[in-house]
């Protein structure tokens, strides 16, 4: 269970560094030039149109059996989903800070900076956040393919008709995403509050 959330929180983590970089290309408002634009949009959407068993089932074949392939294709698939989502915040807001800071002279990146991350960066967290509760139950059925984390364990007691494992992994996986979502759900709501305008 410990390997399955290391692996959600890492390939949360690493998806959503990479879709923050690329949300502000994407997104058709503010991205420096529209043929960047509608690139980065098509490898976000080929990102998360694969299934994440298929992206973990190709890295076990490349790196072998373990955690490693499905860190990354948990990664890949949260890369996919949150740039699209980010990319939406972004394309919501109020473009006066941005022109304003534009207006001073100052480089893209700066405007980006200072104009637009100030309005997104609460929606942002908040994504994020629903996409690790999502993650956890992707990596707990990680493991079918050889890709580590609990579903390991949890396709070996299938395979043996041990049927009274196969309940309590369950039990086990259910009770965690449902104190993962209470959590996050709690966070969210707090963080959504602060960000609006009183």
């Amino acid at each position: 269970l410990g390997e399955t959330l290391l692996m959600a929180y890492v390939g949360t983590l690493l998806g959503a560094l990479g879709a923050f970089l690329l949300c502000f290309l994407a997104a058709a408002n503010v991205a420096p030039r529209r043929w960047l634009c509608i690139v980065v949009r098509r490898f976000c959407e080929l990102c998360r149109t694969v299934p994440e068993l298929v992206f973990a089932l190709m890295f076990v074949i490349a790196f072998g059996l373990g955690p490693m392939a499905g860190v990354l294709a948990v990664a890949i698939h949260t890369l996919g989903a949150l740039s699209k989502q980010f990319a939406e915040v972004v394309e919501n807001i109020d473009m006066k800070p941005v022109e304003g800071v534009a207006s001073t002279g100052a480089a893209w990146h700066v405007g980006m900076r200072f104009g637009a991350l100030p309005q997104v960066m609460s929606n942002f967290v908040s994504y994020t956040l629903l996409r690790f509760e999502i993650n956890v139950r992707g990596a707990a059925v990680m493991g079918f393919v050889g890709a580590g984390g609990i579903g390991q364990d949890l396709i070996e007691a299938i395979r043996k008709f041990y049927y009274s494992d196969v309940s309590a992994l369950l039990l086990i996986i259910i009770a965690t995403v449902m104190v993962i979502d209470l959590v996050t759900e709690q966070v969210r709501h707090r963080l959504i509050g602060e960000a609006r305008p009183r």
